[in-house]
């Protein structure tokens, strides 16, 4: 991907003029809000987002903050490092978002059956504080196991039943705590989740991890005769009713990948037609991969056409040519599709110059999502 600079004496003085305009961006929206940072909601069309006062149109832009340069979850470093929390919020203001996806880990918020950590929810809630000061919203994603290792036995040990009921108590804690803030764009119930297809052997609840991490979580071991799509409706209707019977406003969804569809070959079993009513919208997981441009779009479109807002929570070029993302991109634009991406703590200029190909597709990714927010606010 080249972002050409024309007139320009030299590419670090054009990266700074991006940074310096996204920077602009963050002031336009702060002078174009006015009074107390507004909730957001479904548009009455039930198509889109937006501000619950003012009816403005919201459209997400931002990143999944998931772990720094070193691989840390936020939650191995909120407490001994919150400047370096605040430092990065700072950033992906600047850089032009105005939502941040952040992970939590079911382990450390609940390391003991039934208890939920007064510690984590404290951090939590200065997370929140830190966000609206920003004016930036948060998507919430929780039970997150991405690190096998800090999963507790005893969770892993549990029957289906019981599991669910665990992961209750987990939401309706954060709920709780945070409800009452106007930052919390929504509740993300879990990364991912999968309804087995066949029995897996007890405690075998995460699917293959991938770079270190495992971001798939099946929330079944064993369908027993069950259609997974049941399954799937069961799980997530347990789970919003835990969030309703304390916020009954901020917006929920389940981080879905992109073969959740109903069409041949793998399937998660989250049918969205089937066993994802209960959700105010999709948050749907693409990765455009070369030569296959053309299907990611497609894909998208299918998730549209089910009648919710869509949000591509996650996408990033992985495997993918740049003019091949920018048209992906270009396509969630014209499907009024907010764009998620991720930001693990760098900017451009400290990956200038690459010291990898990771660097420098990371920093195109950072370089291109600036220039692209700063072009919506002209």
């Amino acid at each position: 991907m080249t972002l050409a600079a024309p007139g320009m004496r030299s590419r670090r003085e054009w990266l700074w003029q991006v940074l310096a305009g996204a920077m602009s961006v963050g002031w336009t929206d702060k002078c174009r809000a006015s009074g107390p940072l507004e909730s957001i909601r479904i548009s009455r069309d039930g198509r889109r987002f937006e501000e619950a006062v003012s009816g403005r149109e919201f459209r997400p832009r931002g990143f999944n903050y998931d772990h720094d340069p070193q691989g840390r979850l936020i939650e191995d470093y909120w407490h001994d490092e919150w400047e370096l929390v605040v430092r990065d919020i700072g950033r992906m203001r600047q850089l032009g978002a105005n939502l941040v996806r952040i992970h939590l880990q079911f382990g450390r918020f609940c390391p003991q059956p039934g208890e939920v950590s007064s510690r984590e929810l404290d951090r939590l809630q200065r997370l929140v504080e830190l966000a609206e000061r920003e004016r930036l919203y948060l998507d919430l994603t929780g039970l997150g196991c991405y690190h096998k290792a800090d999963v507790p036995r005893w969770y892993d040990e549990l029957e289906e039943s019981d599991r669910w009921r665990a992961q209750g108590v987990f939401w309706r804690a954060i709920v709780e705590r945070v409800h009452r803030s106007p930052a919390i764009f929504c509740y993300d119930l879990m990364n991912e989740p999968v309804v087995s297809g066949g029995a897996r052997s007890r405690g075998d609840w995460l699917g293959p991890d991938f770079a270190g991490k495992h971001f798939v979580q099946f929330v079944s071991l064993d369908p027993a005769g069950r259609e997974r799509a049941d399954v799937a409706r069961a799980w997530v209707e347990s789970l919003v009713k835990e969030v309703r019977a304390i916020d009954r406003q901020h917006l929920v969804t389940v981080g879905l990948v992109d073969w959740s569809l109903d069409r041949p070959g793998l399937t998660s079993g989250f049918i969205p037609r089937r066993a994802c009513q209960a959700l105010d919208f999709l948050a749907v997981h693409l990765y455009p991969e070369k030569g296959k441009g053309a299907e990611a779009i497609a894909t998208l479109q299918l998730f549209q056409e089910l009648g919710k807002p869509v949000l591509v929570e996650e996408t990033f070029p992985l495997k993918v040519t740049g003019s091949e993302f920018v048209a992906f991109l270009d396509a969630c634009d014209q499907a009024e599709c907010g764009v998620l991406g991720f930001f693990w703590g760098q900017i451009p200029e400290e990956l200038t110059p690459p010291k990898s190909i990771a660097d420098a597709i990371l920093r195109e990714w950072l370089q291109t999502f600036a220039q692209r927010a700063g072009a919506r606010q002209r």
